[in-house]
């Protein structure tokens, strides 16, 4: 909507929103800020995607051979970013206001916060439901960001949204059940991380071919790095969880 409202070239844009994420880990942050302190040389889900798109999957050779402009706006999706086209930053900051909205959804759905909770100042800017939040930001952006060579929102509607942000941060993000649930997470990743450093054996056959040509830390890595949420709650049952012995 933003690229097409803003004359910008809507297969970049779109090319890029989907390629943007691939390299999140399972349960996203959590699992990132796992393997960013176990893997040797550090993680980072923007600098992983670019290793899928061109290493993990596709040729062997090319990877998914995906332009430079793609990969750019992947590798500089997240916040501290700015890729050097207008259509990666479109996904940039429409991945801001996609994510912070619907977290808020999840932790109302989840009975972590109510409605009435939320900052009535940004509220009154923004909207009441998330339907109305996200119309609000995508209007101002294409408006704020019009004849301009940067994608951007007005002072107002970034003021706002940086009041839910930190709301969601004192509230959600940091203080709430929600971080019980968090910190399941991360010891399913890094427990994971550990068996398959001191059992490789364990991995399944095509990450064990690896072995031979990568460093065991890559290796699984990559393998945890590619999980889902459910699929990595699966192999820590497969690993730690005795079977039901009829008792």
């Amino acid at each position: 909507t933003i690229a097409r409202s803003l004359r910008l070239n809507e297969d970049l844009a779109e090319a890029t929103a989907l390629g943007h994420d691939l390299g999140h880990t399972p349960f996203g942050h959590a699992g990132e800020h796992v393997l960013n302190g176990l893997c040797p040389w550090g993680f980072k889900h923007n600098e992983h995607g670019i290793r899928v798109v061109d290493q993990l999957e596709g040729d062997p050779d090319w990877g998914l051979n995906l332009t430079q402009e793609v990969k750019d706006g992947i590798l500089n999706h997240v916040w501290a970013g700015k890729a050097r086209t207008l259509e990666g930053r479109i996904v940039r900051i429409a991945d801001r206001t996609a994510y912070i909205n619907h977290d808020i959804e999840d932790a109302i759905r989840g009975r972590i916060l109510s409605p009435e909770q939320l900052p009535k100042t940004a509220v009154k800017v923004l909207g009441i439901t998330s339907r109305e939040r996200i119309n609000t930001m995508i209007t101002d952006i294409i408006a704020a960001s019009r004849d301009r060579e940067d994608i951007l929102m007005s002072s107002e509607i970034a003021g706002a949204t940086d009041e839910l942000h930190r709301f969601m941060f004192e509230n959600v993000y940091i203080d709430s059940s929600a971080k019980t649930e968090e910190n399941k997470a991360k010891k399913i990743v890094g427990e994971l991380y550990r068996h398959f450093l001191e059992n490789p054996a364990d991995l399944p056959e095509y990450n064990r071919t690896l072995l031979d040509k990568l460093d065991t830390d890559r290796v699984i890595c990559d393998y945890i790095a590619g999980m889902t949420d459910r699929f990595a709650i699966k192999e820590f049952e497969r690993l730690y969880i005795p079977l039901n012995w009829g008792y």
